[in-house]
């Protein structure tokens, strides 16, 4: 009776043994969890340069920035054109107008002038009208409409408008000899070309 009872008190594992042996087994594992492999892709991605990876970043960004840039200077320059092109059309309307108001002026000049010609025995009605063509000359001068300079000049077909030809020893080859009619122009436009004779055409 004696010898069963020593014999399981021997079978039997104290506390202290149990937890020793849980330590062991803990122990064992962690061995083995040591011998697992670790993936390639990981490997590379842990040993990757970082530099590389922010050079790539700025080199990205360099070129965005520069793209961006393009863009806005293209913009830029579209604006310019239209600005320009804007401007130019106002002062061409501007100018288109002018022109015709003054073409307007011009034709009562013509007949001023016209009057101015006739022969008049009131000295005070003569002195009238001259006076009064004067007021409108000063108009349209200060609209920067200018008298085309004709006689004694070398024929222009852009400025000047040939009605008849002579053969005048008095002039020079194909020389203005005589005009019939006052041309105008405004700054490089022409409003009405002057109406001339041509010498030694």
């Amino acid at each position: 009776m004696i010898d069963e009872e020593k014999d399981s008190l021997n079978t039997e594992d104290t506390p202290e043994e149990t937890e020793v042996s849980e330590a062991a087994e803990e122990t064992a594992a962690v061995g083995e969890t040591s011998d697992v492999e670790i993936p390639d892709e990981e490997i590379s991605e842990a040993e990757e340069d970082p530099t590389a990876v922010l050079e790539a970043k700025v080199k990205a960004l360099e070129d965005a920035a520069a793209a961006d840039k393009d863009k806005y200077l293209r913009l830029l320059a579209e604006y310019d054109n239209f600005r320009k092109r804007s401007v130019k059309e106002r002062l061409d309307a501007s100018a288109d107008a002018t022109a015709k108001a003054a073409l307007e002026v011009i034709s009562v000049i013509d007949n001023f002038e016209r009057a101015m010609a006739a022969e008049c025995s009131d000295e005070s009605y003569k002195k009238g009208v001259e006076m009064i063509y004067g007021q409108f000359t000063e108009v349209i001068k200060k609209l920067g409409v200018e008298e085309i300079d004709a006689l004694g000049k070398e024929f222009d077909p852009n400025l000047h408008n040939a009605v008849s030809q002579v053969e005048d020893e008095n002039f020079g080859e194909n020389t203005v000899s005589q005009v019939y009619q006052k041309g105008y122009k405004l700054g490089d436009k022409v409003i009405r070309c002057a109406m001339v004779v041509v010498a030694n055409p």
